[in-house]
């Protein structure tokens, strides 16, 4: 199977712009690589809806994973180093998503993207922002976040520069401290999570739990197909978390 089967079949807008760009430089790569030529090109196989700069939200999956791989690279890049365990946690997530064969490919893939350097996030980012919903660019900052994670400690450079890429996606403050409060340990976080302050009421409370668990409700992303339900599920799991935990702290 060629490189551009399972991006290029699915991909509908990053045919364009700096994404598209940047997997040009990394396929290019690979090509160059390999002695068998079994890496094929792009050849037409996708068609964006709209031309770049243009606001289309009809994010399919391999719109998904190609923005996942770029911001991803620039993400594990951010502290200086590329450290194993976050590699590790990178092709785990592929194989459980993509499985084994997907995976080996997509993060080859990722590997090369890794290595351009001079990636203009902000770019980018603008770009996935007019392309893609308002849900699967929560589910994009969970993820980096995870990654970020992966070495078990998510550093003030990679949190700078989620934060820095969660502004340039259109995500509010509230949003992003949201969901960067699913990963790290503090008396408040549940209420971070459910974006509320601690001195909320009990019917604020109830209120954010029901409107969180809206906007984070795996439905929402359910055109990204199965491989990323299980991430979605993960941040839907910890609002109802975030929820009982404030329940038996107050007691109703």
């Amino acid at each position: 199977m060629g490189y551009s089967k399972w991006i290029g079949g699915a991909l509908g807008w990053s045919f364009g712009g700096p994404i598209g760009a940047i997997i040009g430089v990394a396929i290019g790569s690979m090509i160059d690589s390999m002695s068998n030529g079994q890496v094929d090109t792009f050849s037409g196989q996708h068609k964006r809806q709209k031309p770049y700069g243009q606001s289309v939200y009809n994010t399919r999956p391999g719109d998904f994973e190609v923005s996942l791989l770029v911001l991803a690279s620039i993400v594990i890049k951010a502290d200086g180093k590329q450290d194993q365990r976050e590699l590790d946690f990178v092709r785990k997530q592929f194989v459980s998503m993509y499985g084994k064969e997907r995976a080996n490919q997509a993060f080859r893939l990722f590997k090369n993207i890794a290595k351009q350097k001079n990636i203009s996030t902000r770019q980018v980012c603008l770009q996935i922002r007019q392309m893609m919903d308002h849900p699967s660019r929560l589910q994009l900052i969970h993820f980096l976040f995870g990654i970020a994670q992966a070495d078990g400690l998510v550093t003030s450079d990679e949190e700078q520069q989620i934060s820095l890429m969660a502004g340039y996606l259109g995500i509010s403050s509230m949003d992003y401290e949201s969901i960067k409060a699913m990963f790290y340990k503090s008396s408040d976080n549940a209420y971070k999570i459910l974006e509320i302050e601690p001195s909320a009421s009990v019917d604020e409370i109830k209120t954010a739990y029901r409107k969180m668990a809206k906007k984070y409700h795996p439905d929402k992303v359910i055109h990204l197909g199965d491989a990323h339900k299980k991430g979605a599920e993960e941040k839907f799991r910890q609002v109802q978390e975030a929820y009982e935990h404030i329940q038996k702290e107050r007691g109703f």
